[in-house]
């Protein structure tokens, strides 16, 4: 399994999506998920409407130094995947999906070769255009719907999985993280997990990504 950051390695929730959570963040090996949206001509990251003073993405990528971590972004705005594909073959950046765009916007991803991840939840149990995607957000909005069966299955297809870890939705993790313990796909890389208490994930799970 590997372990993602939620919005960087913070400390204090205003060090979300900041250069001193991703830089902590990556110095530990973590890969991150992000969000990112337009903001005059540049694609910054932001979670909400951005004020003008955000990180680019380029700002995030040189802080990686060429290190190829995991990078899940959310795409907050439609029309952004190619451009952000640029900024990151720029920056020789391979190992990350895009994921949570609108449907149009899914479709027109897929026709430029993005690598997209479809979504999957327990209020939306049938994931658009699965078998075009290279993988799967599997989220647990207001419970721990899925099974191990679902993450051995899903992989088995040659998708990837990235489970929202349910610290997201401020829900107690164990339930959650004992079901995916159970995963024969646990120790592949072909499983991911975001979540906010990323050394703690670590520690459970081991090592193995």
């Amino acid at each position: 399994m590997e372990v993602l950051s939620h919005r960087g390695l913070w400390e204090t929730a205003e060090e979300k999506n900041t250069a001193a959570a991703f830089r902590r963040s990556f110095d530990l090996g973590f890969g991150t998920e992000t969000d990112i949206r337009d903001h005059d001509g540049e694609i910054v990251i932001a979670h909400d409407m951005p004020a003008g003073n955000e990180m680019r993405l380029a700002e995030l990528l040189a802080l990686m130094a060429g290190r190829n971590l995991a990078l899940a972004l959310n795409i907050k705005a439609d029309g952004l995947g190619e451009r952000a594909r640029e900024i990151l073959a720029a920056f020789g950046h391979t190992n990350y999906f895009v994921f949570d765009m609108a449907l149009p916007d899914l479709v027109h991803q897929l026709g430029c070769g993005l690598p997209v991840f479809t979504g999957l939840s327990d209020l939306q149990p049938y994931p658009p255009l699965l078998a075009d995607c290279e993988g799967v957000w599997l989220d647990c909005f207001r419970s721990d719907w899925f099974g191990p069966g679902l993450l051995d299955g899903l992989t088995g297809d040659g998708k990837r999985v990235c489970v929202v870890s349910a610290d997201l939705h401020q829900r107690d993790i164990d339930t959650q993280w004992s079901i995916i313990k159970l995963a024969k796909c646990v120790n592949e890389n072909s499983l991911l997990l975001c979540t906010d208490v990323p050394e703690k994930a670590r520690s459970y799970f081991g090592e193995a990504r």
